[in-house]
């Protein structure tokens, strides 16, 4: 790597904000010898032009020896970010290469069958006479001889030890503050009819029943992969297998490479993974084996792909802790901090708490926040709204209150299998109905008049049902466990400011909220610390449903059916937060792609392949779960 081509390779005419002074600060740190950087930016830093930047300086094929390592990766676990990279004209020497699912077969008659199903796959001794133009593999030639290979951190795992996606000289991942989350996530085996194909050929055994669950777990898992190997082997005797058989080979060798993994780690003395396993109902229920602080799996996955590494995101909060959860030497690590431009009075924090969310006093405070949302409606009759409901139970107790109220007209939302279209549905529209939404705190671009206010509705601690969650708490890691919701807030109030001259409120609605920023000063950024310092309590108007339904409404009856909100007309834009020296921004319809920190991604692999099928990380993903659903 050559630091000092860093800020020659910024992509953009010209530099905005604090971009010029970012890259120095990049340069010099690795030009101190560091082998990776942190990269702290917030919202609006052009966090992407600044990953091109340093991708940039990679070593070259004509500067190095044919051993060394040349190029550069960019990865991010965001399906939706990579989706943004691809329509940047900026970024367009940026090759981007997706898993095999994400293409079609291009054989006649097979048009509509995805690369990973397509008959290359299906049938023994395939001889594919358009393989040099198949879009799959025309797509990972050209990115493997690319100066800069971009894919989802899921496809940059799956490719470790592949022998098309070597190591490379510099790697650079973008919204990396979960990256030890997301290696558990991907390294968690989850037992169950929907992912082993012969479950109704084994018998799940009860890993309570005595002894040690791990070494009950370790036992078990040997046992299986012998199953699938059988199973798989009886697959391969076939000439020919329909996408359905080959979907089940497929994951038969996908399992067996997870077994084997987590018997090999367990039984590795050397080995920093703690194991922990989850099986709820006995005898013959699923089971999940999960990992903690997976430093080993890190280390192959991504630490042995580069020399260099640069983590960028707004929430990397702790160098010494994030460190330490990914398996590096904080003396090796430097911490950059991008300073915010955007104006702290745009982006103001408001204090409308009404009380406890935690589980026992739910039922007593989730009414008032009905109310309070009713009142921000009618304070910003033609702004559309966006509430963080954490959990798919409040936001169905939320509309069930809305609707009582006559507002179902206003009120859109989604479930787990309509989300991204419910979401875009709702952007699209020019009236101004308030979304109820889940995990939807990172990966959603909300600009100008896209939304205008939000409400956090409860803090976002984890849940402490997951095993891993409560071993943690059980060794006293709180300030991990606040630092996470932490991250999540930071996260969700930089969803409705998008640029300088954008502006947005977020009400904080949740009394523990109050709690933990006091907990976690420390942790803060100085430009979320300054958020908070500056919070006040708004004026609001009194609770009237009928004043809420937005204008030309009819909040007394006629509700539409939830999602498909038709009440309230938008007119100009509305000055009732009192402010008077912001600018609006631009009203922008453009598609974001999948959203949320986990729900909004596809399933994805972990093993050592570069054939996987997948993009993005589990949506299922336990760290996700959350309280009362």
């Amino acid at each position: 790597m050559d630091p000092s081509r860093i800020i020659d390779s910024f992509p953009a005419p010209s530099f905005r904000g604090n971009q010029e002074q970012a890259l120095r600060d990049i340069r010099d740190a690795f030009a101190d010898g560091n082998d990776v950087v942190l990269v702290r930016a917030p919202t609006g830093s052009g966090k992407s032009l600044l990953a091109r930047s340093i991708a940039g300086a990679a070593a070259t094929v004509e500067e190095t020896s044919p051993a060394e390592a040349t190029d550069a990766y960019y990865t991010t676990p965001q399906v939706s970010q990579l989706d943004d990279v691809a329509e940047d004209a900026l970024l367009s020497d940026l090759k981007i290469i997706r898993g095999k699912s994400n293409y079609n077969c291009i054989i006649r008659g097979e048009k509509d069958t995805p690369v990973d199903r397509a008959p290359c796959t299906r049938k023994r001794g395939f001889d594919c006479s358009v393989r040099h133009r198949c879009p799959y593999f025309s797509d990972r030639a050209i990115a493997s001889n690319r100066q800069i290979a971009a894919m989802t951190l899921a496809y940059f795992m799956q490719t470790a030890g592949s022998d098309v996606f070597r190591k490379r000289d510099v790697v650079v991942i973008d919204e990396a503050h979960g990256l030890a989350e997301w290696a558990e996530m991907y390294a968690t085996i989850d037992l169950k009819p929907r992912t082993v194909p012969i479950w109704d050929d084994i018998g799940v055994p009860d890993l309570s029943d005595a002894g040690d669950p791990i070494e009950r777990a370790v036992r078990f898992a040997d046992t299986l992969v012998g199953v699938c190997k059988r199973a798989k082997d009886e697959l391969l005797t076939k000439s020919e297998l329909l996408p359905e058989e080959a979907a089940k080979r497929d994951r038969l060798q996908e399992l067996i490479g997870e077994l084997k993994w987590f018997v090999d780690d367990y039984r590795d003395p050397q080995s920093p993974t703690t194991w922990v396993v989850d099986q709820h109902d006995g005898e013959g229920s699923p089971i999940a084996i999960k990992p903690l602080d997976p430093a080993k799996y890190l280390k192959h996955t991504v630490w042995d792909r580069g020399n260099k590494f640069a983590l960028l995101s707004a929430t990397i909060l702790n160098k010494a802790a994030f460190c330490r959860s990914v398996g590096l030497d904080p003396s090796k690590v430097a911490l950059v901090d991008v300073g915010h431009t955007f104006p702290v009075e745009n982006r103001p924090l408001y204090n409308v708490t009404q009380g406890k969310m935690t589980y026992e006093h739910r039922d007593e405070t989730l009414p008032n926040i009905a109310r309070l949302v009713v009142r921000l409606m009618a304070k910003h009759p033609d702004e559309k709204g966006l509430v963080h409901c954490h959990s798919y139970a409040i936001q169905a107790e939320l509309r069930r209150r809305l609707a009582e109220m006559g507002l179902g007209n206003r009120i859109h939302g989604h479930d787990r299998n309509n989300r991204n279209a419910e979401l875009e549905t709702w952007k699209a529209t020019d009236r101004p109905e308030v979304f109820l939404s889940v995990k939807m705190e990172e990966a959603l671009d909300l600009k100008g008049d896209l939304c205008r206010w939000q409400v956090l509705c409860k803090a976002p601690y984890l849940n402490t049902n997951d095993s891993r969650v409560a071993r943690r708490l059980e060794d006293g890691q709180w300030a991990w466990y606040r630092r996470a919701a932490l991250r999540t807030v930071i996260q969700a109030c930089g969803r409705v400011v998008r640029a300088p001259d954008d502006y947005g409120d977020t009400y904080i609605a949740d009394s523990s909220l109050l709690q933990l920023f006091e907990k976690t000063r420390t942790d803060m950024p100085g430009w979320f610390e300054e958020q908070v310092d500056r919070m006040s309590k708004p004026d609001l108007p009194e609770f009237d449903p009928v004043a809420a339904g937005g204008r030309g409404s009819n909040a007394s009856g006629g509700d539409t059916p939830f999602g498909s909100g038709s009440a309230g007309r938008s007119g100009s834009q509305s000055q009732s937060s009192g402010r008077s020296t912001r600018t609006s921004g631009t009203t922008a319809n453009r598609s974001t792609g999948s959203t949320g920190s986990s729900g909004g991604q596809t399933g994805g692999s972990n093993r050592s392949s570069d054939n996987g099928s997948n993009d993005g990380g589990r949506g299922d993903h336990p760290l996700s779960d959350v309280w009362g659903e």
